[in-house]
């Protein structure tokens, strides 16, 4: 990309086997960074092309694996938490699926920041996390996904401030309503389809490496006074009314 130049820099972003998460990993390895990416099955499972990235399979919300995999890279510069996870049918309503959102979300997003915050600090690094725009608005079926993105947005303002002595630098960007699987259930949907579109000023779904680009400026030079800020990549949809 111009005007960013991550040579010799090491990024790992978690959920980076699809959707977003692949699209980023991609944009930073465009960069000349290498680049190692997480998910829940074998690379062989996605039918992706992972060519130039390290594909580990990872549970998030498995505290022992969280601390394994973060043993293994002696040092940092990019730390993506891009990794999510939903539940649909009104299961997030169950305190047992509510819980597990919560901890893929939001509590290993908070885990992955502590366990590589010393290796950051070296660098020092960056670190972008991934919310929603349903932080800034409620979710009615899904109690557990927007409020665990709502989490990750605070969580954002408070280790910004934390980590700021050390010279880590911690944003996020804020989706909008994006094409993925993971959204499948939704632009899939004729009626829900065109609700949103109805609403988006610019009458379309973002694209994965739209968002991708945006986590790429956050992690660079570019953004080198900027720290705390949770950027929407939305389209305006949540300027309309």
């Amino acid at each position: 990309m111009i005007g960013i130049d991550f040579a010799g820099r090491r990024a790992i972003v978690t959920g980076g086997t699809s959707g977003i998460g692949l699209a980023t990993a991609r944009r930073l390895a465009e960069a000349g960074a290498h680049v190692a990416v997480t998910g829940t099955r074998p690379a062989a499972d996605y039918g992706e092309d992972f060519g130039g990235l390290d594909v580990h399979r990872l549970d998030l919300g498995d505290d022992a694996a969280l601390e394994a995999f973060a043993a293994g890279p002696e040092a940092l510069d990019i730390l993506v938490n891009c990794a999510g996870t939903v539940a649909y049918k009104g299961a997030e309503f169950e305190a047992e699926t509510f819980r597990r959102v919560l901890d893929v979300n939001l509590t290993a997003t908070m885990r992955l920041c502590a366990l590589f915050r010393d290796r950051l600090a070296r660098r020092p690094g960056a670190i972008v996390n991934v919310s929603s725009l349903t932080a800034f608005f409620a979710s009615r079926g899904n109690p557990a996904y927007g409020a665990s993105k709502a989490g990750v947005a605070q969580l954002t303002k408070s280790l910004a401030v934390a980590y700021a002595r050390q010279g880590i630098r911690v944003n996020a960007i804020a989706p909008g309503w994006v094409k993925t699987r993971m959204t499948a259930v939704s632009h899939e949907n004729e009626a829900i389809d065109r609700t949103i579109l109805a609403r988006s000023p610019f009458g379309r779904w973002g694209e994965a490496r739209e968002m991708a680009d945006a986590v790429v400026y956050l992690a660079s030079d570019l953004a080198s006074f900027v720290t705390g800020q949770t950027l929407l990549v939305d389209g305006g949809y949540s300027l309309a009314v």
